[in-house]
């Protein structure tokens, strides 16, 4: 008899564990799917980027510097990360993303191990190849877009940095195209 009342108590601990699991799982997706549709928002990440797909691979970015930010998603490995960031197009429709002092920050790093991210502009969400540039011409062809971009959407948090400046030596830049 305590043979049968110990099967019986084993299934329903059994149930009540798997019941519990199912409820972690769906509050931790809804948690996840949630945060993922707020953010990124100001300087907080965010997981996967929703949007609309582009209709095509683009060649020309122009219409990048109408909104002030872009939002990026790069991938941990487990979770997806996304984050508000700078991008720009060169007058001849080049797309780049920068940061200054990337050495230190995590999406830059995880960017150069992985390349391929995704980016997204007034909803629609593109993916992309990202290359980090090191020549110096290019580099400088990036800063002069990101200087004159910031003419038109500077803030507080990115203040309007005056025609002619200099690029800042850890400034770094990274090359967008079209997958």
């Amino acid at each position: 008899m305590s043979t049968t009342k110990d099967s019986r108590n084993s299934r329903v601990w059994g149930r009540r564990i798997v019941l519990l699991a199912g409820v972690l799982v769906l509050v931790s997706s809804t948690a996840f799917v949630s945060w993922s549709l707020t953010c990124p928002c100001e300087r907080s990440p965010g997981g996967y980027l929703f949007g609309g797909a582009p209709d095509g691979p683009v060649t020309d970015w122009s219409f990048a510097n109408d909104p002030p930010l872009c939002q990026i998603q790069v991938s941990t490995g487990i979770l997806p990360y996304s984050i508000n960031l700078n991008c720009m197009s060169t007058p001849e429709g080049g797309l780049y993303l920068s940061c200054g002092f990337c050495d230190a920050k995590r999406w830059s790093g995880l960017v150069v191990d992985e390349g391929d991210i995704r980016i997204r502009l007034d909803e629609i969400v593109y993916p992309v190849t990202a290359t980090r540039v090191m020549d110096p011409v290019e580099l400088d062809r990036a800063w002069d877009a990101r200087v004159m971009k910031l003419q038109v959407h500077s803030s507080d948090v990115n203040p309007a940095v005056p025609v002619g400046t200099a690029r800042p030596d850890r400034w770094w830049s990274f090359r967008l195209e079209s997958r």
